[in-house]
C-alpha cells in the first residue's frame, strides 16, 4: 500500500498532495475542483477534467501549476469517463497530466481524493473497502449529480488507479481481497513498506469486508497495485473485462513478485502487460519540478537513469490509446 519512499519516509507521503508537479503540457482541458456527498458523511474532495474549446490558463495545483480552463464549458457530447484513484498518501492531483491527456483526447477525467488516505489524513489507510465505496460514490455523482452528466455515456466507462489505487480499481472491477493473506505476507516480510502501515493500523476482517464489483467500469488501467498477493483467485479469474495492467521494473516500495504478478497471472483476461525497464515505484506520479526533486528526493527522483518525462509521453499515450479502443471511442467533439 504505497505512495511514500521507504517508512522513514512516511511523512514524505505527506507530500504528495503538496508536492510540486511539473505542468501537463496539453492543451483542451477544463477544470472543476467539487466536493461530493458522501453517504457516510462528509464531502470527498475531486478534480474534474473534461475537454473544452475555452482558453488555457495557469492555475494553482497545490504548490505546482497546470494549465487548464477553470470553469469552461464542456465540448462535446456521449464522452466517455474515467474515474482515478491515487496511492496511498496521495490527492486528487498526482496523476493530472495523465487526466489532462485524456480530457484532450475527449474523456471526462474525475480523480478523488480518498477520505482517510491522503497527503493530509491516514487514518484510515489500511481499511481496505473504503477506497473502492468512495470510487463508487465518485462514479455514480459523475453520472447523475455532475452539473454536465447528461454530456457522460454512462456506458463507457473506465478507472485508472495507481499503486493503492491500483488496488482499489482491481477490487471495483471484481478482485476479493483475503485478509488473511495480508496478515501472514506481513508476519513473513514485516520490513514492507505495506506490512509497515499494516504494523501501526492493522488489517482487520471488519474493515475488509462488503467487496462489491461495479458493473459499470468497462476498462482499467492498473499500475503497480498494491496488495495484490491478497486477492482470491476465484475472484480475480471472474475478471473478464480489458485491464491495461503495469509494472515498474525497480518497484522499491512494492517488490515483486507479490504485487503486480500475481495479478497478471490470476485475471480472467489475459491483461495487457507493460514492464518499464529501469522505472522505480513513483514514476507513475506526475514529473516533478527542479524545486520539488530538490526538497522532496524520496518521491520525486527518478531511479537511476529514468527519464520521468519521456516515460510520461509514452505512458500517457498508451493510456489514451487504450482507454479509446476498449471504451469504443469515436471523435464525438
Amino acid at each position: 500500500m504505497s505512495v511514500a519512499a521507504k517508512s522513514k519516509s512516511l511523512a514524505a507521503a505527506v507530500l504528495a498532495g503538496a508536492m510540486m508537479f511539473a505542468a501537463p503540457a496539453f492543451a483542451g482541458a477544463g477544470f472543476q475542483l467539487v466536493k461530493v456527498p458522501d453517504p457516510e458523511g462528509g464531502t470527498i474532495e475531486v478534480g474534474i477534467w473534461y475537454p473544452t474549446n475555452a482558453p488555457m490558463r495557469s492555475v494553482p495545483l497545490g504548490l505546482n501549476r497546470m494549465e487548464v480552463a477553470p470553469g469552461a464549458p464542456i465540448k462535446g457530447t456521449g464522452l466517455p469517463l474515467v474515474v482515478m484513484s491515487h496511492g496511498h498518501g496521495g490527492f486528487f492531483g498526482g496523476h493530472s497530466d495523465t487526466a489532462a491527456a485524456l480530457a484532450d483526447a475527449g474523456f471526462v477525467t474525475a480523480a478523488l481524493t480518498h477520505t482517510g488516505d491522503n497527503y493530509a489524513d491516514k487514518s484510515r489507510s489500511t481499511q481496505g473497502a473504503n477506497r473502492p465505496r468512495q470510487l463508487r460514490v465518485l462514479t455514480d455523482y459523475m453520472l447523475k449529480d455532475w452539473a454536465s452528466h447528461d454530456r457522460i455515456d454512462a456506458q463507457r466507462v473506465g478507472a485508472f488507479g495507481f499503486s493503492m489505487g491500483g488496488f482499489t480499481v482491481t477490487a471495483a472491477i471484481g478482485g476479493v481481497p483475503d485478509v488473511t493473506k495480508i496478515n501472514e505476507h506481513c508476519r513473513q516480510r514485516p520490513q514492507f513498506f505495506d506490512c509497515q502501515l499494516v504494523h501501526h493500523q492493522p488489517a482487520t476482517p471488519a474493515t475488509w469486508t462488503g467487496w462489491n464489483k461495479d458493473e459499470r467500469i468497462k476498462a482499467a488501467v492498473i499500475a503497480a497495485p498494491a496488495v495484490g498477493y491478497a486477492f482470491t483467485p476465484q475472484s480475480l479469474g471472474a475478471v473478464k473485462i480489458p485491464v491495461q495492467l503495469w509494472r515498474a521494473e525497480v518497484d522499491q516500495i512494492l517488490p515483486e513478485p507479490f504485487y503486480v504478478q500475481p495479478v497478471r497471472e490470476k485475471l480472467g483476461a489475459k491483461p495487457e502487460y507493460h514492464l518499464v525497464k529501469g522505472a522505480g515505484h513513483f514514476e507513475f506520479l506526475q514529473p516533478c519540478t527542479a524545486e520539488a526533486i530538490q526538497n522532496h528526493a524520496d518521491i520525486c527522483v527518478p531511479a537511476p537513469g529514468f527519464d520521468r518525462v519521456a516515460f510520461h509521453q509514452d505512458f500517457n499515450r498508451e493510456v489514451v490509446r487504450f482507454f479509446r479502443e476498449n471504451l469504443d471511442v469515436v471523435n464525438r467533439l
